[in-house]
């Protein structure tokens, strides 16, 4: 594998070291690959080091190497490109699989659980971005909005006119954690707000009016009681068939 230097960026000799936890010699270097990037040994953009030298690092074989590199491919981490190696992804690809979203769907309690995970943690950042909203942000919700109504006068209207509105406030939040961990949450809700929106279409268009006129007043309470009047009809949903 080339080896050019203002191109990678190598890891520190330590930065892959073999994790205590015991498991199988795939898992080990998919651990190892983990550790070493919540240690900020390795970073978004780095190349990691060649397949013998991971293998000799771990102790393992190059097969072995090379399955979890395909696991790890699997899930969006990083990104082979031949010719020159296996690099952090800056960014998740398009087929990336968030494995958060078959950890939520098997949890047992939904929709109870689902219901209690989007009450806890929509109302918090949309205050949130409530409060660092700039005026490029309040357009893009606004757009999302009246896309949404337009959408359902026509009788045209899909999930991902009603996700999007949500969508454009999460983005508001300028926190790229809670932006990443609230698209792969709401992509849970697609099929129960599928059903509001075949429905209830013209509650979704009073209550996303409501969120948004109390999101432009920036009145904290104003707008956790809007966003919860808007869950009742999203509720029923879930327990329809």
């Amino acid at each position: 594998m080339p080896q050019n230097s203002a191109q990678k960026v190598q890891p520190k000799p330590y930065s892959l070291a073999v994790p205590l936890k015991r498991g199988s010699v795939v898992s080990l270097v998919i651990e190892g690959v983990r550790e070493a990037l919540l240690r900020k040994d390795l970073k978004p953009g780095d190349y990691l080091p060649s397949e013998t030298e991971l293998a000799k690092n771990f102790g393992v074989s190059k097969s072995t190497v090379r399955e979890a590199i395909k696991m790890l491919q699997a899930t969006g981490l990083v990104e082979v490109r031949r010719g020159q190696g296996t690099v952090i992804r800056k960014h998740p690809g398009a087929d990336f699989i968030s494995p958060l979203i078959f950890q939520l769907i098997i949890e047992n309690g939904y929709p109870n659980d689902l219901v209690e995970l989007r009450m806890m943690f929509e109302p918090a950042f949309v205050v949130m971005a409530a409060q660092r909203a700039t005026g490029e942000d309040l357009d893009r919700i606004r757009n999302a909005m009246e896309r949404l109504e337009s959408s359902v006068q026509a009788g045209t209207q899909v999930p991902e006119d009603d996700i999007a509105f949500h969508l454009a406030i999460l983005q508001a939040t300028k926190n790229p954690l809670v932006i990443r961990i609230g698209e792969t949450i709401f992509q849970l809700f697609k099929p129960s707000i599928s059903i509001s929106m075949k429905n209830i279409p013209e509650r979704a268009i009073k209550d996303h009016r409501r969120i948004f006129e109390a999101f432009y007043s920036k009145d904290e309470a104003l707008l956790r009681e809007a966003v919860l009047i808007s869950y009742e009809g999203w509720k029923e949903s879930l327990y329809r068939k």
